[in-house]
């Protein structure tokens, strides 16, 4: 369901009126999504539809508006030169109790969904999540066969690309600002592969018992709404230092904006902004 979110997260960044479109087809987008997972019963179907409608409804009554009062709050960040790395860091927690309501909300219907599975949807649906799992792992090894030097140049160019698509053309002191950063950040691919792992075995062991468990819905609910239970003291550790890295990047390149940058970089926060009030129609 994480990924139901992030879908929702995607759809609202989207531009012009097919943003609208997709918001506003957003079940459309979550059962092409879920049929790669498992194929529901008409009867599953009916179920998921009302769950569907409930959370397009909670989302777009009391959910956009909070995105939108935190769009303004970064747009003022920007205007009046107050990026610190403290505000920084502070608006990523801010976004991050946005996916956590939005996870909460959800998790019980999810939960009340797994329990009418088939053994032949379960037996489906960690084979995708399984055939998942070892695609990460083929595509860490593809990145462990690269040299220390282009390990660093493949960082710093996603950072750069990043960078620019937020506020336009690079200055050299800009680039050089990335690229020292860039050499800061922890690799965290290999215990966020654990994690993964370590989910959907918990997972399973849970759902295995959904039939003669009575405590099965609240069980995996917890799974769900606590992903920290599962992620290694180093795992956690490299996520808090990389947040820090970013956040003192963001800072120091916010000293150095031009006029342009800064117009640019308010145009894709309004823009999105726009779009959350057209959803909120």
């Amino acid at each position: 369901m994480k990924k139901f979110v992030c879908l929702l997260v995607f759809i609202t960044s989207l531009t012009a009126c097919s943003s609208k479109i997709a918001y506003n087809n957003v079940d459309w987008w979550i059962y092409w999504y879920l049929d790669d997972y498992v194929e529901l019963t008409d009867e599953q179907k009916t179920v998921f539809d009302e769950y569907l409608n409930t959370w397009r409804q909670w989302h777009k009554n009391t959910e956009l508006s909070k995105y939108k009062a935190q769009l303004e709050e970064i747009k003022q960040d920007v205007l009046t030169n107050r990026l610190t790395s403290e505000r920084i860091l502070a608006h990523l927690l801010h976004a991050r109790t946005h996916w956590t309501r939005a996870r909460d909300k959800v998790s019980p219907d999810v939960a009340a969904i797994a329990k009418t599975l088939s053994d032949e949807q379960v037996i489906t649906l960690f084979a995708q999540i399984e055939k998942e799992n070892r695609e990460e792992i083929e595509k860490r090894q593809d990145y462990l066969s690269l040299s220390e030097k282009e390990k660093k140049q493949k960082r710093k160019a996603q950072l750069l690309e990043s960078v620019e698509e937020q506020i336009g053309r690079l200055t050299d002191t800009q680039e050089q600002i990335i690229a020292t950063y860039s050499e800061q950040y922890l690799s965290t691919r290999d215990e966020w592969i654990n994690y993964r792992e370590t989910m959907t075995n918990a997972a399973r062991r849970i759902i295995a018992t959904r039939h003669i468990n009575k405590d099965f819905e609240q069980q995996l609910i917890t799974l769900i709404q606590n992903p920290d239970t599962y992620r290694s003291p180093m795992y956690i550790n490299a996520r808090a230092h990389n947040a820090e890295v970013m956040a003192a990047m963001v800072s120091e390149l916010a000293t150095t904006l031009s006029d342009k940058q800064k117009r640019v970089f308010i145009g894709n926060i309004e823009d999105v902004i726009e779009d959350i009030e057209g959803f909120m129609e």
